[in-house]
Protein backbone atom coordinates (compact mmCIF):
# COMPACT_ATOMS: atom_id res chain seq x y z
CA UNK A 1 0.00 0.00 0.00
CA UNK A 2 2.88 2.58 0.72
CA UNK A 3 4.24 2.13 -2.58
CA UNK A 4 0.80 2.34 -4.61
CA UNK A 5 0.33 5.63 -3.06
CA UNK A 6 3.39 7.44 -4.37
CA UNK A 7 2.83 5.37 -7.77
CA UNK A 8 -0.42 7.04 -7.60
CA UNK A 9 0.88 10.65 -6.91
CA UNK A 10 3.33 10.16 -9.54
CA UNK A 11 0.20 9.26 -12.50
CA UNK A 12 -1.51 11.70 -11.27
CA UNK A 13 1.05 14.23 -12.01
CA UNK A 14 1.82 12.56 -15.77
CA UNK A 15 -1.66 12.80 -16.04
CA UNK A 16 -2.00 16.63 -14.76
CA UNK A 17 1.36 17.23 -16.79
CA UNK A 18 -0.17 15.88 -20.13
CA UNK A 19 -3.30 17.41 -19.64
CA UNK A 20 -1.66 21.17 -19.61
CA UNK A 21 -0.06 20.12 -22.62
CA UNK A 22 -2.53 19.08 -24.22
CA UNK A 23 -5.04 21.94 -23.25
CA UNK A 24 -2.26 24.21 -24.61
CA UNK A 25 -2.53 22.65 -27.57
CA UNK A 26 -5.62 22.56 -27.86
CA UNK A 27 -5.61 26.32 -27.16
CA UNK A 28 -2.74 26.99 -30.14
CA UNK A 29 -5.70 25.20 -32.61
CA UNK A 30 -8.77 27.22 -30.99
CA UNK A 31 -6.90 30.39 -31.52
CA UNK A 32 -5.69 29.12 -35.52
CA UNK A 33 -9.28 28.11 -36.21
CA UNK A 34 -10.60 31.34 -35.43
CA UNK A 35 -8.06 33.48 -37.44
CA UNK A 36 -9.51 31.02 -40.35
CA UNK A 37 -12.60 31.45 -39.34
CA UNK A 38 -12.27 35.25 -39.19
CA UNK A 39 -10.57 34.76 -42.75
CA UNK A 40 -13.46 33.55 -43.90
CA UNK A 41 -15.90 35.54 -42.56
CA UNK A 42 -14.27 38.55 -44.60
CA UNK A 43 -14.56 36.53 -47.71
CA UNK A 44 -17.84 35.56 -47.34
CA UNK A 45 -19.04 39.25 -46.43
CA UNK A 46 -17.13 40.27 -49.21
CA UNK A 47 -19.15 38.33 -51.89
CA UNK A 48 -22.37 38.90 -50.08
CA UNK A 49 -21.83 42.31 -50.10
CA UNK A 50 -20.62 42.33 -53.95
CA UNK A 51 -23.90 40.17 -54.49
CA UNK A 52 -26.04 42.32 -52.47
CA UNK A 53 -24.78 45.22 -53.85
CA UNK A 54 -23.99 44.91 -57.96
CA UNK A 55 -23.05 48.98 -57.85
CA UNK A 56 -20.52 50.13 -55.27
CA UNK A 57 -19.19 53.74 -55.01
CA UNK A 58 -15.38 53.83 -56.12
CA UNK A 59 -13.55 56.66 -54.54
CA UNK A 60 -9.85 57.81 -56.38
CA UNK A 61 -8.29 59.30 -54.21
CA UNK A 62 -4.42 61.03 -56.07
CA UNK A 63 -3.38 62.67 -52.49
CA UNK A 64 -2.60 58.91 -51.04
CA UNK A 65 -5.70 59.96 -48.91
CA UNK A 66 -7.28 56.79 -49.67
CA UNK A 67 -6.56 55.20 -45.86
CA UNK A 68 -7.57 58.47 -43.91
CA UNK A 69 -10.80 58.98 -45.80
CA UNK A 70 -11.81 55.37 -45.04
CA UNK A 71 -10.76 55.28 -41.97
CA UNK A 72 -13.01 58.42 -41.07
CA UNK A 73 -16.13 57.25 -42.49
CA UNK A 74 -15.92 53.70 -41.53
CA UNK A 75 -15.77 55.54 -37.51
CA UNK A 76 -18.33 58.16 -38.60
CA UNK A 77 -21.34 56.28 -40.41
CA UNK A 78 -22.47 53.44 -37.77
CA UNK A 79 -22.70 49.68 -38.46
CA UNK A 80 -19.38 50.61 -40.72
CA UNK A 81 -16.52 48.77 -41.45
CA UNK A 82 -13.60 47.76 -43.30
CA UNK A 83 -13.90 44.27 -45.22
CA UNK A 84 -10.74 43.93 -47.53
CA UNK A 85 -7.08 46.14 -48.26
CA UNK A 86 -4.60 45.22 -50.36
CA UNK A 87 -1.19 47.28 -50.14
CA UNK A 88 1.18 48.81 -52.62
CA UNK A 89 4.52 46.57 -51.66
CA UNK A 90 8.24 48.06 -52.32
CA UNK A 91 8.34 47.87 -56.23
CA UNK A 92 4.83 49.26 -56.84
CA UNK A 93 4.45 52.89 -58.41
CA UNK A 94 3.56 54.87 -55.17
CA UNK A 95 5.09 54.36 -51.61
CA UNK A 96 4.64 51.18 -49.81
CA UNK A 97 1.71 50.25 -47.53
CA UNK A 98 -0.27 52.46 -49.70
CA UNK A 99 -3.76 51.47 -50.58
CA UNK A 100 -4.11 49.45 -53.90
CA UNK A 101 -7.58 48.66 -53.22
CA UNK A 102 -9.92 48.35 -50.13
CA UNK A 103 -13.65 48.04 -49.66
CA UNK A 104 -15.18 48.86 -46.84
CA UNK A 105 -18.81 49.01 -45.71
CA UNK A 106 -20.61 52.27 -44.71
CA UNK A 107 -23.90 51.18 -43.30
CA UNK A 108 -25.21 48.92 -45.66
CA UNK A 109 -23.35 50.48 -48.94
CA UNK A 110 -20.70 49.16 -50.48
CA UNK A 111 -17.57 51.53 -51.19
CA UNK A 112 -14.12 51.07 -52.35
CA UNK A 113 -11.17 53.16 -52.31
CA UNK A 114 -7.65 53.39 -53.73
CA UNK A 115 -4.22 55.62 -53.82
CA UNK A 116 -3.90 56.14 -57.71
CA UNK A 117 -0.30 55.74 -58.71
CA UNK A 118 -0.98 58.74 -61.97
CA UNK A 119 -2.11 61.76 -61.19
CA UNK A 120 -5.52 62.87 -63.37
CA UNK A 121 -6.52 66.11 -64.31
CA UNK A 122 -9.26 65.48 -62.64
CA UNK A 123 -10.99 64.55 -59.17
CA UNK A 124 -13.71 64.61 -57.20
CA UNK A 125 -16.81 66.63 -58.49
CA UNK A 126 -19.51 67.95 -56.10
CA UNK A 127 -21.94 66.66 -59.33
CA UNK A 128 -21.90 63.40 -58.20
CA UNK A 129 -22.11 63.01 -54.49
CA UNK A 130 -23.48 60.47 -51.61
CA UNK A 131 -27.14 61.35 -50.61
CA UNK A 132 -27.94 60.67 -46.96
CA UNK A 133 -31.43 60.12 -45.88
CA UNK A 134 -31.30 60.68 -41.99
CA UNK A 135 -33.52 59.22 -39.49
CA UNK A 136 -33.34 62.59 -37.30
CA UNK A 137 -31.99 65.96 -36.68
CA UNK A 138 -29.20 65.32 -34.58
CA UNK A 139 -27.83 62.81 -36.41
CA UNK A 140 -28.06 64.92 -39.49
CA UNK A 141 -26.51 67.78 -37.32
CA UNK A 142 -23.52 65.26 -36.05
CA UNK A 143 -22.71 64.07 -39.91
CA UNK A 144 -22.86 67.74 -41.21
CA UNK A 145 -20.46 68.92 -38.90
CA UNK A 146 -18.53 66.02 -38.97
CA UNK A 147 -18.27 66.27 -43.01
CA UNK A 148 -17.99 69.99 -43.18
CA UNK A 149 -15.03 70.28 -41.17
CA UNK A 150 -11.93 71.38 -42.76
CA UNK A 151 -14.13 70.94 -45.70
CA UNK A 152 -16.33 72.69 -47.88
CA UNK A 153 -20.05 73.76 -47.14
CA UNK A 154 -22.05 74.13 -50.36
CA UNK A 155 -25.62 74.59 -48.80
CA UNK A 156 -25.76 75.54 -45.24
CA UNK A 157 -28.53 73.17 -43.55
CA UNK A 158 -31.68 74.67 -43.67
CA UNK A 159 -35.48 74.21 -44.84
CA UNK A 160 -34.88 74.67 -48.77
CA UNK A 161 -38.98 73.54 -49.54
CA UNK A 162 -38.31 69.90 -50.33
CA UNK A 163 -37.89 68.56 -46.87
CA UNK A 164 -37.44 69.46 -43.25
CA UNK A 165 -33.60 70.07 -43.13
CA UNK A 166 -30.97 69.67 -46.07
CA UNK A 167 -27.16 70.35 -46.14
CA UNK A 168 -24.24 69.65 -49.02
CA UNK A 169 -20.78 69.69 -47.88
CA UNK A 170 -17.53 68.58 -49.65
CA UNK A 171 -15.64 66.95 -46.88
CA UNK A 172 -11.81 67.46 -46.41
CA UNK A 173 -10.74 64.90 -48.95
CA UNK A 174 -13.06 66.55 -51.73
CA UNK A 175 -15.49 63.87 -51.92
CA UNK A 176 -19.25 65.41 -51.82
CA UNK A 177 -21.99 64.52 -49.45
CA UNK A 178 -25.96 65.56 -49.33
CA UNK A 179 -27.60 65.11 -46.21
CA UNK A 180 -31.20 65.37 -45.97
CA UNK A 181 -34.01 64.60 -42.62
CA UNK A 182 -37.40 64.44 -45.09
CA UNK A 183 -40.42 65.36 -43.97
CA UNK A 184 -41.86 62.77 -41.51
CA UNK A 185 -44.77 60.89 -43.89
Amino acid sequence: MKKLIPLLFLSLIVISCTNSKTEQNNQAEIQKLQVENDSLKNILTLNEATKKNEIATFLTFQDNNAENAMNFYVELFDNSKIIKVQRWGKEGPVEEGKIMHATFDLNGSLFMCSDSPPIHKWNFSPAVSNYISCESESKLEKLFTKLSENGNVLMPLNNYGFSQKFGWVVDQFGVSWQLNLPFEN
